[in-house]
């Protein structure tokens, strides 16, 4: 699990439902018990400056257009991470 990859994560007071998530923590901390990741929503919001949408596309693994959550930044223990099921690409992390 390294930057830039999307995996899924369940998160309390979701029923449990998994999420994809970007993990944006630095790779520098792959020892870590934890990692940094921002939640996606297919649920859009008029709001591109914190919500930045990303369309599907077979390298991120995404079924449908989903918007980052920038503001909603959250560390979860690395076991109730999936494995990556996709990765952005190197523009749509640079997005500004």
């Amino acid at each position: 699990m390294t930057r830039g990859d999307l995996v899924t994560v369940a998160m309390a007071g979701d029923f449990g439902k998994p999420r994809p998530a970007l993990v944006i923590q630095s790779d520098a901390f792959a020892q870590s018990g934890a990692v940094t990741v921002l939640l996606l929503s297919s649920a859009r919001l008029d709001a591109p400056l914190i919500r930045p949408t990303v369309q599907p596309t077979p390298r991120n693994g995404l079924s449908k257009p989903s918007q980052v959550q920038i503001d909603k930044a959250i560390s979860v223990r690395r076991e109730k991470a999936g494995p990556p099921i996709g990765r952005l690409d190197d523009a749509t992390l640079l997005w500004r």
